[in-house]
């Protein structure tokens, strides 16, 4: 057995522990027995596990099965009993009896999969995974330990769909984010691995190791690779507009700005290319530049509020201050959680002599920028204390 699966296995043998003290058996039982006395003895296990007293949890869901041999209740929690202590062997027995009389038992498919997994018996435990999906109410972490266990098989396409599908319904499913993540990076790995054994000095390889550094924050890196990828081939469209957008976060407006002009030359009306272009022209202090590029932008992304907050800016600037006020409110209400629109609101309508908006409007912008502090201070703060936890 593997590491990763004895630490999956791990938490499974926690959360079935978590399971049993949550689990009620109010179900009618098979076989002739004194339901009050099961009753107590069910409650007692329950009570064991929940306090990891597995070995007598386990002489007790014995008495359990001398009352109801057929039990099926008793049956699966007994196997999940012997699951949590790694018997897998024998939790397959008691899986087995349960849906040998009814193959469509709740959850006892996924257990007896889990099991298989345990036991490095990938096959049986997808058809056993597969089976408990075709019941009315599936396990929910059914298609995670599907997606492990195809994975394990050396399918992780048919994996990733599993966990594809576990997201959609579940989108707050860490651990399936996690493998989701996994896979699609070692696929990652895996292309760039295969596109170096054809070519380390492919066009590919360089635009998508640039693509990799700019992900990463590593621009001067990023540049160097689509520069590279421009020498193969120098007619591939996206490349400038890729470098641009480097170099515009290192604030080289100059040499973004050569970039994007490159870009515009093959798409005059491209948004955001005249976005980047009015933003530099704006940091240049080229008012009526930028306004050039803004409307164009603003045609084609009429609801960015980026777009609207730098026409307001060119529009005040400019002393044009009725459509500045108009930019900047619709900027404000585009973003209702951003301070800046209203720290040039406050300016313009002082400049309008209306001081009790101006007043206002500087009030939202402390208060939204106070937000925005105390939320980075609390981020900040819980990745320090994430930092200095020590690992169980």
């Amino acid at each position: 057995m593997t590491l990763k699966h004895c630490s999956i296995l791990f938490i499974l043998a926690t959360f079935a522990s978590i399971f049993a003290c949550c689990v009620g058996f109010a179900s009618p039982v098979t076989g002739q027995s004194s339901p009050k006395a099961l009753d107590r003895l069910l409650k007692q296990a329950q009570s064991d596990e929940g306090q990891q007293k597995y070995s007598a949890a386990e002489q007790t869901y014995k008495k359990a099965l001398q009352l109801a041999p057929n039990n099926s209740k008793v049956l699966l929690r007994l196997g999940v009993l012997y699951q949590t202590e790694l018997k897998f062997q024998n939790s397959i027995k008691l899986f087995q009896r349960v849906l040998a009389a009814n193959p469509q038992y709740p959850e006892a498919n996924f257990y007896i999969g889990v099991s298989y997994y345990g036991l490095n018996d990938f096959r049986q435990a997808i058809q056993s995974f597969h089976r408990e999906l075709s019941t009315p109410h599936p396990h929910p972490k059914c298609r995670y330990y599907l997606a492990l266990a195809l994975e394990s098989t050396g399918h992780p396409n048919a994996a990733i769909t599993q966990l594809d599908k576990l997201v959609a319904t579940n989108p707050k499913d860490a651990d399936a984010l996690y493998e989701l993540a996994l896979l699609h990076m070692n696929a990652s790995f895996e292309a760039i691995k295969m596109l170096k054994t054809l070519d380390s000095n492919s066009f590919q390889l360089h635009a998508l190791m640039g693509k990799i550094y700019s992900e990463e924050q590593q621009y001067p890196e990023a540049i160097k690779e689509y520069q590279l990828s421009l020498k193969k081939r120098p007619d591939a469209t996206g490349i400038n507009y890729s470098i641009g957008i480097a170099e515009w976060e290192q604030k080289q407006f100059a040499a973004a700005k050569s970039e994007f002009l490159k870009v515009l030359r093959e798409s005059p009306n491209d948004p955001l290319t005249n976005l980047y272009l009015g933003d530099i022209a704006v940091h240049q202090g080229e008012w009526k530049q930028a306004l050039k590029y803004l409307e164009k932008a603003n045609k084609g992304q009429p609801r960015m509020e980026e777009v609207h907050l730098l026409l307001g800016r060119c529009y005040e600037e400019m002393g044009e201050l009725k459509a500045a006020r108009s930019q900047l409110l619709l900027a404000s209400r585009l973003d209702t959680n951003d301070p800046r629109p209203h720290y040039i609101l406050a300016q313009v309508y002082q400049r309008l002599h209306e001081l009790s908006e101006s007043q206002h409007q500087m009030a939202l912008f402390k208060r939204l920028s106070g937000n925005q502090q105390t939320k980075a201070l609390q981020k900040a703060q819980k990745a320090l204390k994430s930092e200095r936890t020590p690992v169980q």
